[in-house]
């Protein structure tokens, strides 16, 4: 017995369905008889793969096919599918003898019927695919990408229903492919497109197959048998109606009993005894307003003996998706549960065909029992059909299909791949992995060779020829030549590409190292060692950026050849001056002495018109500091003696000194920013000799060493700088 929590009345959208699916198949005079009278020498002594005769499969899924309401055009069909395989040219053969519209049905059927055997072939021979819940999901989609018009999901339904029938009144046993892919395809297929008969018979026997065990057991605890539970509900269903309709409430009453997969999958679901599950018998009662509803609720907990713990108002607190309902559940004069819905006619149409239309009501994902996730794209596109089905008759004569951005496909397991439409066999191969994808070199369509850009088909089944080793072609980022649709299989081509371009780079800057340490004679030195003093993560970071000119070999130089240690006391004699104080060649005056030799600091970089001191080394000279250097205070608090005053000289025409400098600046990394603030430098007339760059998490570390010859105007530059996009503070080290 099906709970009527969110179930169609009898037979659901069957009539509506049946209808737009025949709307492209044209009316012909005595189409059935002449449909079986063709087929009948092709298929006479045929057998299926499911043992059954082929004759009399095809006439029962005729007759299934009528019991749904199905014409005779559409009964028709169904002989035809058989005897496609047995021609040599079916499309021209079926089209001359019937029309255009009964050869594509018979082709697009039979396509279908192929790629399930070798899907099930695939799983009898130990080879299932990866994720048998994704697998299950694309073959529904493929059973809906193969019909435009819905007429071969009809006969896929009904061939199948026959079959698990076929098992059922021969005793035998059901593959176990087949009915698992009743119970896990055909039976969801069925529930999304309203076809509850169908679906609630094939769910039955497909269970019945695969856990004997606990079919029985549940049908035993069963208290009667189905026909008998039948007949209590139809019952319980009139009395009730009548009795209502008695008190002046307009009701009618609709009853449905359980089924036993049902029962099973709310026991596993919920967790519960069988006992617990209370909708085991259940009614549905529609009213004309909310006002009856009540008047309805009020009526049934006066006659029968409510279970207060289950009752929901889902009327005066609606649920989220907007579901309005009474639910209550009362025990009979034998204290048998009954479950009682009560609704108006529009809630029940907004159940049936709004948000909270039957299918994603049962298959609510992790907030229900289902299992499987009714939202996202895919089960919108079925909401939608379903909106369709109902309102457009003409769905199925309109051409349009419910996937046509999509296509599925099947690898040589028979695992099925969905890919864009107009995709190719390389996006194929990336989609099964990237490096297949660099490595593909052709491909087999249904056993054939054809060129990478031949678009593929639904149902197709692909193969690729991969090289052991190698990369992609530049051709196929081409759009002209159509070797690639999907956006995903292009981006990894791009990123094959750009790695390509990053060794070369890295190897270039590699070689650039290499000699420079060759030259200075640290080949000793570990590179990694090296990287990580000029603060980069790696050397392959370093390479990186010597090997794109963004960083100067100037700056291991520095790194390579520190500062001579200040020279003991014992070590220099500093000599009283005879001669007036003269400026030194570069720049710097020695007050009181002549012609001692002096050079920049490098730790602080002084520039004029910076306050400068002098700290007398061994063998160097005189080593000129910026006075609020932090080594200058250290040295001349440890050695006071040493300590000379210094001062600039003044600048000599247009030779004069210019100084290296030291600028940090800290941005927010981006595409361009090393560019922006070299323009900068470039405008103001600096010249930039060495540059270091480093990026963490979005940020932005440079230090440019500039030549200034004067610090006063390089901090009206730096403004500049900081008003680069994205650059947070510039300033002098």
């Amino acid at each position: 017995m099906k709970s009527l929590a969110a179930e169609a009345p009898e037979g659901g959208q069957v009539p509506e369905l049946i209808a737009a699916t025949e709307q492209s198949l044209p009316v012909q005079a005595g189409a059935l008889a002449r449909a079986r009278a063709f087929a009948e020498p092709f298929i006479t002594g045929e057998t299926l793969d499911t043992g059954e005769n082929t004759l009399e499969h095809a006439d029962a899924v005729a007759q299934i096919l009528k019991s749904m309401g199905g014409s005779e055009a559409m009964q028709a069909a169904s002989y035809l599918v058989y005897a496609s395989s047995h021609l040599t040219k079916p499309q021209e053969v079926i089209a001359k003898a019937f029309g255009e519209n009964y050869a594509t049905l018979a082709l697009e059927t039979t396509k279908l019927v192929k790629v399930q055997q070798q899907t099930r072939e695939a799983e009898d021979a130990g080879n299932p695919v990866d994720d048998p819940k994704l697998q299950t999901e694309n073959v529904r989609k493929m059973l809906l990408a193969f019909s435009r018009d819905l007429r071969v999901v009809m006969l896929r339904l009904a061939s199948r229903l026959q079959t698990l029938r076929f098992h059922a009144a021969r005793k035998t046993v059901a593959p176990p492919s087949v009915a698992r892919e009743a119970l896990h395809v055909f039976a969801p297929l069925a529930n999304r497109l309203g076809i509850w008969q169908v679906k609630w018979e094939m769910e039955d026997l497909a269970f019945r197959f695969l856990e004997p065990d606990t079919y029985k057991q549940v049908a035993r605890l069963l208290d009667q048998k189905r026909t008998e539970r039948e007949g209590y509900v139809e019952q319980l269903r009139s009395r009730l109606e009548g009795e209502l309709k008695a008190q002046g409430i307009d009701a009618h009453v609709h009853g449905r009993p359980k089924h036993i997969y049902s029962i099973v999958r709310k026991m596993r679901g919920k967790s519960l005894d069988f006992d617990q599950v209370f909708d085991v018998r259940a009614l549905r009662v529609i009213v004309p307003d909310v006002k009856d509803c009540y008047a309805a609720l009020a009526w049934v907990h006066d006659r029968f003996d409510a279970i207060d713990s289950e009752f929901d108002d889902y009327i005066a607190r609606p649920k989220p998706n907007g579901y309005q309902s009474l639910h209550t559940v009362v025990r009979d004069g034998e204290g048998r549960p009954i479950e009682i819905q009560i609704r108006t006619q529009a809630m029940h149409d907004h159940a049936e065909h709004g948000v909270a239309a039957h299918w994603a009501y049962k298959e609510a994902g992790s907030k229900g029992y289902g299992g499987v996730s009714a939202s996202g794209a895919y089960d919108a596109k079925i909401a939608v059909l379903r909106q369709l089905l109902a309102w457009e008759r003409d769905l199925a004569g309109s051409g349009q299909g419910l996937f046509e951005d999509r296509i599925y496909v099947l690898t040589p397991d028979a695992a099925i791949v969905e890919l864009p439409q107009g995709a190719t066999p390389v996006d194929f191969a990336y989609t099964l992995h990237t490096s297949l994808g660099h490595r593909c070199r052709g491909a087999r369509i249904d056993g054939v060779m054809v060129p990478l850009n031949t678009p593929l088909q639904n149902g197709q089944t692909v193969e690729i020829t991969a090289a052991k080793e190698g990369g992609p072609s530049r051709d196929w980022l081409n759009a002209d030549l159509g070797f690639l649709a999907s956006h995903r299989a292009k981006a990894k081509v791009r990123a094959w590409f750009n790695e390509q371009i990053r060794h070369e780079t890295v190897a270039r800057g590699r070689e650039a190292v290499e000699k420079l340490l060759q030259r200075e004679g640290k080949t000793s030195v570990k590179l990694e060692d090296l990287a990580s003093r000029l603060g980069f993560k790696s050397a392959d970071d370093l390479f990186g950026v010597v090997g794109k000119d963004e960083f100067s070999l100037r700056n291991i130089e520095t790194l390579l050849r520190p500062a001579e240690a200040p020279a003991a006391p014992e070590e220099f004699l500093l000599k009283k001056p005879r001669q007036p104080e003269k400026a030194h060649k570069g720049g710097v005056l020695v007050v009181g002495i002549d012609s001692l030799m002096t050079q920049l600091a490098r730790c602080c970089k002084p520039a004029p018109p910076d306050a400068i001191g002098g700290f007398v080394t061994r063998g160097k000279g005189v080593s000129i500091h910026r006075a609020d250097c932090s080594n200058f205070r250290e040295l001349a608090a440890r050695h006071a003696e040493r300590v000379i005053a210094v001062e600039w000289g003044k600048a000599r025409g247009e030779g004069a000194a210019v100084y290296p400098v030291d600028v940090s600046v800290e941005a927010a990394d981006r595409q361009g920013l090393l560019r922006d603030i070299s323009e900068v430098f470039a405008k103001e007339k600096m010249n930039v000799i060495g540059v270091q760059t480093q990026s963490v998490k979005g940020t932005a570390w440079m230090t440019f060493t500039v030549e200034v010859a004067d610090s006063a105007r390089l901090a009206k530059v730096l403004l500049v700088v900081a008003e680069v996009r994205g650059v947070r503070s510039a300033r002098r080290r």
